[in-house]
């Protein structure tokens, strides 16, 4: 019984160990090198499921550890000692995590400046806009004609409430309502300059400071998203890469003290 148990043990690990190779290969298709994202999706899958080797790795172990106890097995001498490809596995795994570390920090950094590059793109387009709509409203002020047109027509089209011979509904409604009373407040600024003037100012500050709520926000955003990146798969790659180091390094010495032994 108790060969049966170490022979299940030895595939079941030696499943494992299979399956995250097999993964490894697999699942990061199609390749992309070249590509930062490509590559912190990678090492986030390959860290994400770095424990199902060691998994592998321990009940292999426990199977040499139930023959070691086995008086049946003592005797018979093994041809192939699975323990030694298995050490040096684990020591590479240990490498590989430890170097996955810097990579992906490097990765998480230019994603995130990538980010915040964007987001700077995006703010100087909304000062633009901003700057577009003051200079619209400004030249509306300057042609009182044009007021009275758009007025006139947005009060029409909510008297009869039809637009284009199409009916409209109610959220189209209150729109234009707004909008009749925006360009009315408008009309009468107009008639006075500095109120005028002091209203358009107001307007600016409160898109500005909107523009600029929203941008700290996406920044704030983007900071948070690095830094627990950092920290998930930093500290997990870490971790696995001393207990495989550790695992890699103290069999080879046991096994290299144990040959000497029975030399």
């Amino acid at each position: 019984m108790n060969s049966f148990t170490s022979l299940s043990l030895k595939l079941t690990g030696l499943v494992f160990i299979l399956s995250f190779l097999l993964d490894g290969f697999v699942l990061p298709l199609p390749y992309q090198f070249s590509q930062s994202q490509w590559q912190v999706g990678f090492v986030t899958t390959f860290v994400d499921r770095g424990i199902v080797p060691l998994l592998g790795i321990v009940l292999v172990l426990i199977a040499y550890w139930i023959d070691a106890n086995n008086r049946d097995v003592i005797t018979r001498k093994s041809r192939f000692e699975l323990r030694w490809p298995l050490f040096v596995f684990s020591t590479l795994l240990g490498l590989v995590f430890l170097l996955m570390i810097p990579v992906h920090i490097n990765n998480i950094n230019q994603i995130k400046n990538n980010a915040l590059t964007q987001i700077e793109q995006g703010v100087d387009q909304g000062e633009g806009q901003i700057q577009a709509f003051l200079a619209q409203i400004n030249t509306l002020s300057q042609n009182p004609q044009l007021l009275d047109q758009q007025i006139s027509q947005r009060t029409q089209v909510i008297e009869t409430g039809r637009f284009q011979g199409q009916p409209i509904n109610t959220e189209q409604l209150q729109t234009l309502r707004q909008q009749r009373e925006q360009l009315t407040n408008l009309r009468d600024l107009s008639k006075s300059p500095k109120e005028f003037k002091q209203k358009l100012d107001e307007i600016k500050n409160q898109l500005q400071t909107q523009l600029q709520e929203r941008r700290k926000q996406a920044e704030s955003q983007a900071n948070l998203e690095a830094l627990k990146q950092w920290l998930r798969i930093g500290i997990q790659s870490m971790l696995l890469s001393i207990c495989y180091s550790l695992i890699g390094w103290l069999g080879i010495r046991e096994l290299s003290s144990m040959k000497k032994r029975t030399a």
